[in-house]
């Protein structure tokens, strides 16, 4: 039987911003490191107790630094393609 995570998605024409409370233990280098600061604390507790975070996606340039920095895989950001993506060339 396969697992399905509870998660809190956020989307704005740029892309999709997700975070899984069950793997956020609330450490905030997420907040710390988002270049536009638009992470801010949930009302959503994650498995340790601790508020998870979310997103201001009004702000948010969906850059993925929060996903980087996140030492728990707790946040997926997904830009959305802007035009058709050309495939790979495999030299």
């Amino acid at each position: 039987m396969k697992k399905e995570w509870d998660h809190l998605e956020k989307e704005n024409d740029k892309g999709v911003w997700t975070v899984f409370p069950e793997l956020c233990k609330g450490c905030g280098l997420c907040i710390e490191k988002c270049p536009v600061s638009v992470i801010s604390w949930s009302e959503k507790l994650g498995f340790m107790g601790t508020p998870t975070v979310e997103a201001d996606m009004e702000g948010c340039i969906v850059c993925g630094m929060c996903e980087t920095v996140c030492p728990d895989t707790a946040i997926v950001v997904e830009r959305k393609a802007k035009g058709k993506v050309p495939p790979a060339k495999v030299v």
